[in-house]
């Protein structure tokens, strides 16, 4: 059971739990919003489970998986990626307010249930992005995230890892902190344990200690088809690599995969963090989905429930702009942004359905899939146990800084496998 935000338990998280900023912007919150690094923490000290990491493209998407976190007890992550939610994005949610919107609900619903708020995949492609990511991160930091993913991973190996490097100065110590190696393309360019290692020791090298790495092992974004998945043993492989330093697997593209599937990557690998996306938008608007969070398309179109999601009349408007801007399936989510409004002002009884469809989905998924259920209190105890908002670092340095100078890296980084697959834009 949830516990009581009136109780004096809870009272003490909040006064010691939450971070410096979350505590700056919400001084009289009594919505628990902690560092990403005590969810990585709980979900390992349940063992064989990961939480979910939900994008939240619309309000809607953020409070029924709130709702169902507080259902499952579950310590949850709620995030946005730089192509949803930066400063070009396709959705009215974003860095700078998913915070306030996270902390809202929380206080609005009573849910008491922990949760970081993640600046999912921080894409640097050029050393222009670099210059400008010095600039934004902290700004994103002052609005409330707790976590971040720097993603350098469109980058050669040896420059994704001299951006993670130069850019780290720029976040909190106390923050979850995501590094990523190889692009979420699929069964192409697929990432290697002499990828994540190269990747992982240069950043130990330089005192950073990522709380979890991202793949390319076998998953794409968006809509996908049923043959595309995790690569279970890969991934397994990967994290056996790395695991004496102390980093757990995030794993992406996870709305492409089934039940069974998701199972297999909690109870075989480090993972501690699955990404949920397209699943959750195509619920709440109340398109039909498969197992595998897939929507399911007629003659490559999408296929809406009558009765679920939003209004019949709303959806045929969405279908008609589609069509007229030629859109196929998965273009659908650029109207997460145009259309928040008229999502918001449908009547209450239509918001409530596509909350609580989204609710009984991220469920179902904590508490059969992933393993997640009652992880809350376990994170309560991480915090009582480290006495603040910051448990600290899984890792110490055991890399040779002089072994790791720029020179160095790009002579590593040629052992490497060049190979990473086609070019191509693979943002969320």
């Amino acid at each position: 059971m949830a516990w009581s935000n009136q109780s004096n338990e809870y009272k003490k998280l909040l006064e010691i739990g939450r971070p410096p900023n979350i505590v700056r912007l919400f001084p009289n919150s009594k919505g628990l919003i902690v560092s990403g690094k005590f969810i990585d923490r709980a979900l390992k000290a349940k063992g064989h489970a990961m939480t979910i990491a939900a994008n939240g493209r619309n309000h809607i998407i953020i409070r029924g998986v709130l709702q169902a976190a507080q259902r499952a007890n579950a310590a949850v992550i709620i995030e946005i990626a730089k192509s949803e939610g930066g400063a070009k994005s396709y959705c009215a949610v974003n860095y700078w307010n998913i915070a306030r919107q996270v902390d809202s609900v929380l206080n609005e619903l009573g849910v008491t249930v922990p949760v970081a708020v993640h600046a999912d995949h921080y894409g640097i492609k050029n050393e222009k992005d670099l210059v400008k990511a010095k600039v934004e991160v902290p700004t994103m930091f002052e609005a409330g995230i707790t976590s971040i993913a720097v993603d350098a991973s469109h980058l050669p190996d040896a420059d994704n890892l001299l951006a993670s490097i130069a850019l780290n100065p720029y976040i909190p110590k106390w923050s979850g902190l995501e590094t990523e190696v190889g692009e979420i393309k699929g069964d192409i360019g697929l990432s290697t344990p002499e990828d994540a290692l190269f990747l992982i020791q240069g950043l130990n090298a330089h005192d950073i200690f990522p709380d979890w790495i991202a793949l390319n092992n076998g998953t794409t974004h968006g809509i996908q088809a049923e043959s595309t998945g995790i690569h279970v043993d890969l991934t397994a492989d990967v994290h056996k690599a790395i695991e004496p330093y102390g980093v757990s697997g995030a794993q992406h593209g996870t709305s492409g995969n089934s039940s069974d599937r998701l199972r297999e990557i909690a109870k075989k690998t480090r993972t501690t963090k699955a990404n949920v996306a397209t699943a959750l938008q195509m619920i709440s608007w109340g398109v039909e989905i498969d197992d595998y969070g897939n929507a399911i398309l007629k003659d490559g179109a999408l296929q809406k429930v009558p009765g679920r999601g939003m209004t019949e009349e709303l959806w045929a408007e969405i279908k008609a702009a589609g069509e007229e801007k030629k859109y196929k399936a998965g273009d659908y989510k650029n109207f997460n942004l145009p259309f928040e409004n008229k999502i918001l002002s449908q009547p209450a009884e239509i918001r409530a359905r596509m909350e609580k469809a989204v609710e009984d989905f991220v469920y179902k998924l904590l508490t059969e899939v992933f393993n997640a259920a009652e992880t809350a209190p376990l994170l309560y105890d991480e915090i009582l146990k480290v006495k603040g908002f910051d448990p600290g670092f899984k890792a110490k340095r055991i890399e040779d800084p002089a072994e790791w100078t720029e020179a160095k890296i790009r002579e590593k980084a040629k052992a490497l496998v060049p190979d990473k697959g086609p070019a191509g834009n693979f943002d969320d």
